[in-house]
C-alpha cells in the first residue's frame, strides 16, 4: 500500500543493500546479531545472511527488526526503499486533514496550559507553535533572531537571547546539550549533529558546581523585569504514531518551580 506522501529522504536516496543498515543500526544500539535476532524471533544465521547481503529480507521483517532496533519512522522507510519495497510511513504537513484530531489535541494541551508556558516543536527543535505565554518571555530579543525557522535551542544559546536571561545558563545549558546529544545518538540526524556542533561552539560556561541537594529538577532560571523567574519543565510526545510529522513532534511545557514565578505568570496571563 502506497503511503500518502514519501519522506523526501526516501524518495532521493540512492539505495544501499539494506543490510548495511540494519547493521548500523544494531552498532548503534549496541547490540550484537545474537541479541537482536533473539528479539526478533529469526536466526543469528539469518540475519548475518541479512547484514552481509547473502538474504533479501521480506518487508515484514524489515519492520520488525526496526521495531526491534526502535529506528525513527523516517529512517524505516529508508530501509524499506533500500530493499526495494515502498516507504510504509507517509509524512503530512500539520495542517493535512488527516492531522486534524492531532493539531486540536495539540492546541488544547498549549492553551490549557497557561498561564504557564508551553511550546511544540519539530525534530530538529524548531518551532512549531506556542501558546500566548511564551511571547511576552521574549519580549527585547533582537527581531532577526526571532525569524523563520525559530530554532529554540539556537535561541537559548544565543548571547543576544536567552543566554544573556539564563541566570544558571552552565546548568542550563549543559542538560540541553545532553539532551541534543542523546538525540544525536538515537536518530543519527545529520542536522541535529551539525546543530549539536554549533551549539558547542557558544561561549558557554562549563558547571562550576554540582546542583543544590534541594533541587529535585534542573530548573530554568530566567530575569525578567528585575526579579528571577523559575521554572521546570516536562515534555510529551505523541504515544503511537505512524505518520513521521507526529512522530517527530515534542511538547515542553513550562511549570513554576517557585511561589513568586507562579504569582507572576498568572499576572501576566492575557485576560
Amino acid at each position: 500500500m502506497n503511503p500518502q506522501i514519501a519522506t523526501a529522504r526516501a524518495d532521493r536516496i540512492k539505495p544501499a543493500h539494506v543490510g548495511d543498515h540494519l547493521r548500523q543500526w544494531r552498532q548503534r544500539r549496541h547490540l550484537s546479531q545474537l541479541d537482536l535476532a533473539g528479539d526478533a524471533e529469526i536466526s543469528a544465521r539469518h540475519l548475518s545472511f541479512v547484514e552481509t547481503g547473502r538474504a533479501t529480507p521480506s518487508r515484514d521483517m524489515v519492520l520488525r527488526l526496526a521495531e526491534r532496533l526502535d529506528v525513527p519512522l523516517r529512517e524505516r522507510n529508508v530501509l524499506l526503499v533500500a530493499t526495494g519495497f515502498a516507504p510504509a510511513f507517509p509524512q503530512r504537513p500539520l495542517d493535512d486533514p488527516a492531522l486534524k484530531s492531532a493539531r486540536a489535541a495539540i492546541d488544547l494541551v498549549l492553551r490549557a496550559h497557561e498561564p504557564n508556558p508551553a511550546l511544540a516543536y519539530d525534530r530538529h527543535w524548531n518551532l512549531v507553535s506556542a501558546n500566548r505565554m511564551v511571547a511576552p518571555l521574549l519580549e527585547g530579543i533582537p527581531e532577526r533572531l526571532l525569524g523563520q525557522p525559530f530554532n529554540i535551542l539556537r535561541l537559548a544559546f544565543h548571547p543576544e537571547a536567552l543566554a544573556a536571561r539564563t541566570v544558571n545558563l552552565a546548568e542550563w545549558c549543559s542538560h540541553l546539550l545532553e539532551r541534543l546529544h542523546r538525540q544525536c545518538e538515537a536518530t543519527a540526524d545529520p542536522e541535529l549533529i551539525k546543530l549539536y556542533a554549533d551549539l558547542k561552539a557558544y561561549p558557554i560556561p562549563a558547571r562550576s558546581a554540582p546542583l543544590s541537594s534541594d533541587n529535585v529538577v534542573i530548573p530554568f532560571k530566567m530575569r525578567f523585569g528585575g526579579e528571577v523567574l523559575s521554572f521546570m519543565s516536562t515534555t510529551m510526545i505523541f504515544g503511537t504514531p505512524v505518520d513521521i510529522t507526529l512522530s517527530e513532534l515534542a511538547l515542553e511545557t513550562f511549570f513554576p518551580a517557585d511561589d513568586l514565578t507562579a504569582e507572576r505568570m498568572r499576572a501576566m496571563a492575557p485576560r
